[in-house]
């Protein structure tokens, strides 16, 4: 996951980063930090801890974050630890001079690229694949930056938008599949903003230019009013990762020209076509926040009336996104309550986005029977996860995975539901829309990328 920012071109630079980074919180929250700078300051000035955007930032950081430019990233761990040092971004002296850089993606060929770096000589401060490209930038031989970044990235493999700040200029690359999402906004107060996700060019005030095209290096300098587009690499099938529009992007943003919103609600929309045989459920519920919006579809498509079953405590993070399991299973206790008289002595379908380890599942599961439900008929808005994904997303084993291990029988027995179905493959591509051949590594076991 993770969620990165750029901003060129105002004075506001670090300010605006923060409030992006606080839209884009739901893409991590176990560090966060921002680098800032410009063509006016002496150095790029790094402020980053672990926690949340509103703890990291106060008045006497942006005291320090001055400059038209800065970078900015929110954590979370596919790669490295969760110690502070693996917070980004990552800020360097080299030959040229100054870089920093941030990273949303996954790097496949992280350990290999990092060993022959080590036997050449190099020494890591940290456990993220992110400070190979610093190392690469480093050791290259080209004369200037943008040549440096252009052959590191040639011996890199996987997913990854990257955007790296010197002391003049703004560099933004995304890689030549386009796995995960890249945004590029003008700010109405003067300068440019580049984001994962354009749910947050509202809150800035920006105006959506276009998606960074995959296998495309963005310059931003001084010297131009606009950047200056490269492509490094057209020859890439474009894949964008489906689990964006499925769990991990906010439901108002635009991802590559789809609407989150109305993508998850075609999902419901689908999986209530299949299951007739539910006509006579009393309601149905999501698990908030991230089934609601295939909930509502499933509830139009069948007639069946929607109802808020399960109430969500917003002050706790996301499950999904928690590093160990023992915090899974505190946060789902803390963080969701059935609304017993709503539900006591009903006929339920549940609907969640996906079922990754099975334990959440099966706690909603048993909350709902505790609180009285008659019936608890379990649906998934995505298909089976039997594959871990190496390209961004959190389950590094295939033992990790529920549906990997056990039949759709033994996962219903497991999550204890009066019965279980998952959209299909089939389905998810046509709520997608077929316009393109979307990532589904988890799902279908596509690993395009070796």
């Amino acid at each position: 996951m993770c969620a990165v920012v750029g901003i060129f071109g105002n004075d506001d630079a670090a300010k605006l980063a923060s409030a992006a980074l606080f839209a884009m919180q739901h893409r991590g929250h176990e560090a966060t930090g921002i680098s800032a700078g410009g063509s006016d300051c002496k150095k790029i000035v790094t402020v980053k801890g672990q926690g949340f955007v509103r703890d990291v930032f106060d008045e006497n950081a942006f005291k320090l974050l001055q400059g038209d430019m800065a970078i900015g990233h929110n954590r979370y761990s596919t790669a490295g630890s969760d110690s502070v040092l693996d917070a980004q971004p990552i800020q360097a002296k080299y030959k040229l001079g100054e870089i920093s850089i941030v990273h949303n993606g996954n790097l496949v060929n992280k350990d290999v690229v990092r060993n022959r770096l080590i036997d050449d000589g190099s020494i890591f401060q940290t456990g993220m694949d992110t400070e190979n490209l610093i190392h690469l930038i480093a050791k290259s031989s080209q004369n200037k930056l943008r040549d440096r970044i252009t052959k590191s990235l040639t011996k890199l493999k996987g997913a990854y938008n990257f955007i790296i700040q010197s002391r003049s200029k703004l560099f933004v690359v995304r890689d030549p599949h386009g796995i995960r999402p890249l945004s590029i906004g003008k700010l109405k107060s003067g300068g440019f903003i580049i984001a994962s996700e354009t749910c947050c060019f509202d809150l800035v005030d920006a105006e959506f230019v276009r998606d960074v095209k995959p296998g495309e290096m963005l310059i931003f300098s001084q010297d131009h009013a606009e950047p200056e587009s490269i492509m490094l690499d057209e020859t890439k099938e474009f894949r964008p990762c489906a689990f964006e529009y499925i769990y991990f992007a906010r439901p108002d943003s635009v991802i590559d020209g789809k609407n989150v919103y109305a993508v998850r609600e075609e999902m419901g929309k689908a999986l209530a076509m299949h299951d007739k045989d539910l006509l006579d459920a009393d309601m149905v519920i999501p698990v908030p926040d991230s089934g609601v919006l295939s909930a509502l579809g499933y509830a139009k498509a069948s007639g069946i009336p929607f109802e808020l079953g399960i109430i969500r405590n917003h002050y706790v993070g996301r499950t999904f996104i928690e590093p160990t399991q023992a915090m899974r299973n505190m946060k789902v206790k803390m963080k969701l309550s059935p609304m017993k008289s709503l539900i006591e002595g009903k006929k339920l379908v549940v609907i969640d986005d996906s079922i990754v380890r099975g334990t959440t599942s099966k706690r909603i599961v048993r909350m709902l029977k505790d609180a009285g439900a008659a019936e608890v008929h379990f649906r998934v808005a995505s298909p089976m996860i039997k594959h871990p994904c190496y390209y961004g997303i959190d389950t590094p084993t295939k033992e990790e995975l529920i549906n990997a291990m056990k039949t759709p029988q033994e996962v219903q027995k497991y999550i204890e539901a009066d019965s279980l179905k998952y959209l299909s493959i089939d389905d998810l591509k046509s709520s997608l829309g077929k316009d393109r051949n979307y990532s589904m590594v988890s799902f279908d076991g596509d690993y395009f990328i070796a």
